[in-house]
């Protein structure tokens, strides 16, 4: 396996190979997420040609097998807050140094063999030596838990290149208000009275 780093990717060959990579690694999450994890091909295209973005990529011969997108502008992606950061963490954000992983795939066939730490390894050593603030963040198919989890995978990458430590920063949960398909407040008549009930 090697790794190649990129930016401002315009190949339509490559892309076209990073895609199919992306899209055959994304489908296990796509079914088991709440969010839009995956984006669409123009999404993906986009990323790859920002320049404020590193793209590495880990092949096993001619064959892409894992990847990941870091941007290294916050104010450049629409998931983050950059008022967040510039507040929490204002010397970090000052100096550049708030990263974002954009995403991190592994074909599936390659989880088990070594293609994540090969990955990490690359891409984490370079985020290391420049001191980043490097946020993520990942749906609960891949951390149940507090603990554990991608989170703790990432932790355990980061501190094979250097001193790392997990900073949690935020959580944020979904939830459904499911009415019956066949409601008894029709003509809202009862619905002033249900509205003055305390909520418990």
């Amino acid at each position: 396996m090697h790794v190649t780093r990129h930016s401002a990717v315009f190949d339509p060959t490559l892309i076209d190979r990073l895609w199919a990579l992306y899209s055959r690694a994304y489908l296990p999450v796509v079914e088991s997420t709440v969010t839009h994890e995956m984006l669409d091909r123009q999404e993906f295209t986009l990323q790859l040609r920002s320049s404020v973005n590193r793209v590495w990529v880990v092949w096993e011969g001619a064959l892409p097998v894992a990847m990941t997108v870091i941007s290294t502008d916050v104010r450049a992606t629409r998931w983050l807050s950059e008022h967040f950061f510039a507040k929490n963490f204002p010397e970090r954000f000052a100096a550049g140094q708030v990263h974002y992983v954009v995403w991190a795939i592994v074909d599936p066939d390659y989880v088990a063999r070594g293609a994540v730490v090969h990955l990490g390894k690359h891409c984490l050593a370079v985020e290391a030596e420049e001191g980043a603030l490097l946020v993520f963040d990942t749906p609960e198919v891949n951390q149940p838990r507090e603990t554990g989890g991608s989170a703790e995978l990432l932790l355990r990458l980061a501190r094979m290149v250097s001193d790392a430590d997990l900073v949690p920063i935020s959580v944020q949960r979904y939830y459904a208000i499911s009415f019956p398909t066949q409601s008894r407040y029709r003509d809202g008549a009862d619905v002033e009275h249900v509205l003055q009930r305390p909520i418990s």
